[in-house]
């Protein structure tokens, strides 16, 4: 096998025997959200249906959701970058990431803020993926007017955008 082969898709750039693989064997051993967020991402890389819908809490039913979940799984995913992740004084996890994936020929990036639960089964400690947040995007440059404006006044490509963005109309809205 080769040291690409060798290295955990999670991007923690350690060996996939030393990262994710434990937690895919026995999901207990991610102690911290962030460690359950990169093995369930690395489980979608490897095609582990089953650990991706053991992770998710009993709350979300993703046993009834298991073929998209298997569709999801077999998209080609291309990295991921964990932007935060926290646990909150209320106990609950967050973490906060983006993961490329390629569908149909065309890349995307998938940005969440995912919400984890911390759950005792058999006296063992287990985190669960229970929901995520979708970041906004950031607000368009030009308002939408609330009524119509009526300007016979053309903008050059140079001159400064009408948004008020202070850039050039052809950098901004044109």
């Amino acid at each position: 096998m080769s040291k690409h082969h060798d290295e955990c898709p999670c991007g923690s750039h350690k060996l996939l025997a030393e990262c994710c693989k434990p937690i895919h064997a026995n999901h207990a051993l991610a102690t911290h959200p962030e460690q359950l967020m990169r093995a369930r991402y690395s489980a979608h890389v490897l095609g582990l249906v089953d650990f991706v819908v053991q992770t998710y809490h009993a709350s979300c039913d993703a046993e009834q959701h298991r073929s998209a979940i298997a569709e999801s799984i077999a998209l080609t995913w291309l990295g991921l970058e964990v932007i935060n992740s926290e646990i909150a004084a209320d106990g609950q996890g967050y973490v906060e990431f983006k993961a490329g994936y390629k569908e149909a020929g065309e890349e995307y990036i998938l940005q969440e803020r995912s919400r984890f639960v911390q759950e005792s089964i058999n006296g063992q400690r287990y985190w669960f993926y229970i929901d995520g947040e979708y970041p906004q995007p950031p607000p368009c440059e030009q308002p939408a007017p609330s009524a119509p404006v009526i300007s016979n006044k053309t903008v050059g490509r140079n001159d400064p955008c009408p948004c008020g963005s202070s850039k050039k109309y052809k950098k901004c809205c044109g």
